[in-house]
């Protein structure tokens, strides 16, 4: 699944056939990983209410045939643009945002529909604007979440104000949890991409090895699961990954940065991490199609957040800033003061 294949082994089909990549764009928890999970048809991208779930660019490969031409779109979901950058983990996951659009083919800006009462106009969220205005390109503006309202017929007024904060090259209004929608951004998509080899097999739905999702979906479980500052202190990393043809054998650490995230973490007798490693393994267990035994363990890992070596060990690889990258300024997280465990 995961197998990247090279420039030989690259499926070769007609010459009107089209590939490249598309970057998600956007603000945390706007639908990016739910988009790129319906387009798929898997829950590959790990989902939570939790902002800035994803930390890294994941690539999702989609097949799609559009006015009788076979196209593939490399789809690149990317973390949540923030302007806070408290930490070095922060500040690496909007320079793999802003390195993915820079680089991508097409641009999808994804916003979500706010949810304002039926008497009030719907507007365009300011930080949006500043992001819609900061990418340069062609960009596809994608209206997330129109499951929210009710009277469809108001989506007009928010789509005609975004028409003029810049040209788009269309806008598709979607219910990503719903599936509404996504189709005819995907077909919106590869009529714009450019003719082109394919340049992964039929077979290929990621280039991502296994190990790391076996690390995201246990990840997944603590963002689901604990609250406050718990999940963004939190990362995971895999000691062991051992896969027979009957089963695979998995151990794998969580890091916290204090004593009292990792009593959270495990909770009363284990039960936390209990719940944790039984959902996770169950997720890694589809994805393997295998039966999957899981070993948690907990470790205090003081300013992981902040340590460059942690975050290469970790797989935060540092990302350049962007040529001539044009970008709004960003903020330090006003840091509270903390009860010390």
């Amino acid at each position: 699944m995961s197998r990247r294949v090279t420039s030989d082994e690259a499926t070769q089909p007609t010459s009107e056939a089209r590939s490249g990549a598309v970057a998600i764009v956007g603000r945390p928890n706007v639908g990016k990983s739910t988009f790129l999970n319906a387009a798929l048809a898997v829950e590959l991208a790990i989902t939570s209410k939790t902002p800035q779930t994803t930390r890294t660019t994941l690539l999702g490969v989609v097949r799609r045939e559009v006015d009788g031409a076979p196209a593939e779109i490399r789809l690149l979901d990317t973390p949540g643009l923030h302007e806070f950058t408290d930490t070095a983990l922060n500040r690496r996951m909007n320079l793999a945002a802003r390195g993915a659009s820079a680089e991508a083919d097409l641009v999808v800006l994804m916003v979500g529909v706010p949810s304002a009462a039926p008497s009030r106009s719907l507007a365009p969220h300011p930080a949006d604007i500043a992001i819609a205005k900061e990418l340069e390109g062609p960009v596809l503006l994608v209206l997330n979440k129109i499951d929210r309202i009710k009277d469809k017929s108001r989506l007009l007024g928010l789509i005609e104000a975004w028409s003029k904060v810049r040209s788009f090259e269309a806008i598709v209004p979607v219910s990503a949890l719903s599936d509404d929608g996504v189709g005819i951004v995907l077909d919106e998509i590869a009529r714009r991409l450019p003719v082109a080899p394919h340049a992964f097999s039929e077979d290929d739905l990621t280039d991502r090895p296994l190990r790391y999702f076996a690390a995201e979906y246990v990840r997944e479980q603590i963002l689901r699961r604990a609250h406050e500052e718990v999940p963004h202190a939190t990362s995971v990393t895999i000691d062991v990954f051992e896969e027979s043809a009957e089963r695979a054998h998995i151990s794998a650490t969580i890091h916290v940065e204090r004593l009292g995230q990792k009593k959270i973490v495990i909770g009363a007798g284990g039960s936390m991490l209990k719940q944790i490693g039984t959902e996770a393994r169950r997720r890694i267990a589809e994805l393997l199609g295998k039966p999957v035994h899981l070993e948690l363990f907990v470790r205090e890992t003081p300013g992981w957040r902040d340590s460059p070596a942690l975050l290469e060990e970790m797989g935060y690889a540092e990302v350049a800033e962007p040529r001539g990258a044009q970008r709004a300024p960003q903020k330090q997280k006003k840091s509270k003061p903390r009860r010390r465990s």
